[in-house]
């Protein structure tokens, strides 16, 4: 099948592994053949992936022309500290930025930034503190020649929660949440994982109603086994989608289960970019072969070779 095309972006994770880190940049080359909008770089839990993140950063700048998109969160850091990070990244070529507010954990104080919004709004704060304001002249008018003052900036996109965030109070709290992400600087959200076409219409449609304006992009994750099905429903809280569950607990063989959730994804993202969906954000895992083969069947790029499948 044949989708519109628009552009795609994925996302990758500090390698848990050795063997895992010595594969990553022949994945990364894999990827970035397909010509993506960027690549998003996940960061760990109150900082416990730093280095790692950025060492992955480092890695797509080093090796490719695609743009790097840093993932920020406030849990368990002072201002000072993610006013240095951001600074780091920075200095290292990055212009995007993921801010979310991330993951509670256990006995750690959420720090001095106590959401998404607070968090793009230090973003926006540290890079115009770094760099100078830029003077773009305007054309004579009568003899009068002006000059137009611009911040500098950076591209800061956050999180969106097609059906609520799990801590959300009431019915509507993360859309008003999304539009304060908008308001404090916000250029784009891409959303946590979902499973279901008629939901992400929805929750546009809502949003759109609510004065948010800027792109929603949907991630796309290929589910190849149960078991990592059962996983991401426990992480995420969405309801089951019942079609591709069955199909791959029914299926007796690997390869026919990475099949089934290839040809899944495949139709899901046909289906949202029918739906209007302006980029396809595909999770990895630090794999290449599936989105690969995601991207091949909805006729985005030529056939994966067998290096990369």
């Amino acid at each position: 099948m044949v989708a519109a095309r628009v552009p795609h972006s994925f996302e990758l994770y500090p390698p848990r592994s050795a063997a895992t880190a010595a594969a990553l940049p022949s994945v990364v080359d894999a990827l970035a053949a397909t010509e993506p909008a960027w690549f998003s770089v996940t960061y760990g839990a109150a900082g416990s992936t730093t280095e790692a993140s950025y060492d992955v950063a480092r890695l797509v700048l080093d090796r490719t022309d695609v743009d790097v998109m840093a993932h920020l969160t406030c849990v368990g850091s002072s201002h000072a500290e993610a006013a240095a990070l951001v600074q780091r990244f920075l200095a290292a070529g990055v212009r995007r930025f993921l801010a979310i507010r991330g993951d509670l954990v256990e006995g750690r104080p959420l720090g001095d930034i106590h959401s998404a919004a607070e968090l793009v709004q230090l973003v926006h704060r540290v890079l115009a503190d770094r760099e100078q304001w830029a003077e773009r002249a305007v054309p004579e008018a009568r003899g009068v020649r002006t000059l137009h003052v611009q911040p500098p900036r950076a591209d800061v996109t956050v999180a969106a929660f097609v059906n609520g965030h799990p801590d959300s109070r009431t019915p509507t709290d993360h859309l008003d949440a999304l539009l304060a992400k908008q308001v404090a600087g916000a250029e784009m959200a891409i959303t946590q994982l979902f499973f279901h076409t008629e939901d992400y219409v929805t929750f546009v449609e809502q949003a759109r109603r609510w004065g948010i304006t800027i792109p929603i992009v949907p991630g796309i994750l290929p589910i190849t086994s149960p078991a990592r099905l059962r996983r991401m429903l426990e992480l995420s809280g969405e309801d089951e989608p019942r079609e591709l569950a069955v199909a791959l607990d029914t299926e007796p063989t690997v390869e026919g289960r990475r099949e089934v959730g290839i040809a899944h994804a495949a139709r899901f993202a046909n289906d949202l970019i029918a739906a209007g969906a302006p980029v396809l954000h595909l999770y990895t895992f630090n794999q290449a072969g599936a989105v690969l083969d995601v991207l091949h069947r909805i006729g985005f790029t030529p056939a994966p070779t067998k290096e990369t499948t």
